[in-house]
């Protein structure tokens, strides 16, 4: 059996402000450009891996505290946007399946905009476009197949869907633990389903018929999060 890839750290934070038509939040997303060897030409939230220096000051195996480092530098390298490290909130942590041929363990935070106006510039390099996107018009955009998402980011996405104001999103962040995902990978007819825990096939020998939903069912034109007390 060949080696799985090394897990390598990482960080990247939802900026949230307040929708001015009300009722939802917009997400800052930044489109990696095509060419790159991970997650080429994905909308995805400013981030990237946590480097050595991200780790000076930092008390040795505080993962958390130099993933907040990485997240604030990555978004200012990437977009533009200066953002105080006190304000990100962090809310989950996602580690990829033994499959990936590269595994970014990351922390995700969520911060709340400087400005709602804040001036947003793209390095051109890495990052080739960005827009304030609603969470479920990004989903409904991933499946018109206007934009390409990943996992991570659309169940993000899916739950930033439930606020209305980014205060909301904040508090609920900030009162909750964060929730840490390890994704499996299944075959469903039509297509794959990324599952997680709480699912019927998240463990091997398990039944997939048998009772427990928390999946990410990605076939075709029609992505879509089904987990058991969602509402």
């Amino acid at each position: 059996m060949p080696d799985e890839p090394p897990i390598i750290p990482a960080a990247t934070v939802a900026i949230l402000r307040d929708d001015t038509r009300g009722g939802a939040i917009e997400a800052l997303m930044v489109r990696r450009n095509s060419r790159l060897a991970f997650a080429g030409g994905m909308w995805v939230f400013p981030g990237g891996r946590v480097d050595a220096h991200d780790r000076h000051g930092v008390e040795p195996g505080d993962e958390h505290g130099a993933a907040r480092r990485a997240a604030v530098r990555e978004t200012e390298e990437e977009a533009g946007v200066v953002l105080d490290p006190a304000s990100l909130v962090w809310f989950s942590h996602w580690t990829p399946p033994p499959i990936a041929p590269k595994r970014f363990a990351t922390y995700f935070f969520a911060a709340p905009a400087p400005i709602a106006d804040v001036t947003v510039t793209i390095d051109g390099g890495e990052i080739h476009d960005h827009g304030w996107m609603r969470p479920a018009d990004a989903m409904q955009r991933r499946n018109a197949l206007e934009i390409e998402l990943t996992p991570p980011t659309w169940i993000t996405l899916e739950t930033l869907a439930r606020f209305s104001t980014v205060a909301e999103a904040l508090h609920a962040f900030t009162t909750t633990d964060p929730e840490f995902f390890t994704t499996q990978i299944v075959e469903v007819d039509g297509g794959l389903a990324a599952v997680y825990h709480g699912d019927a096939a998240y463990d091997p020998g398990v039944d997939e018929r048998a009772d427990g939903r928390h999946r990410l069912w990605m076939v075709g034109d029609d992505w879509r999060y089904e987990r058991d007390g969602w509402t």
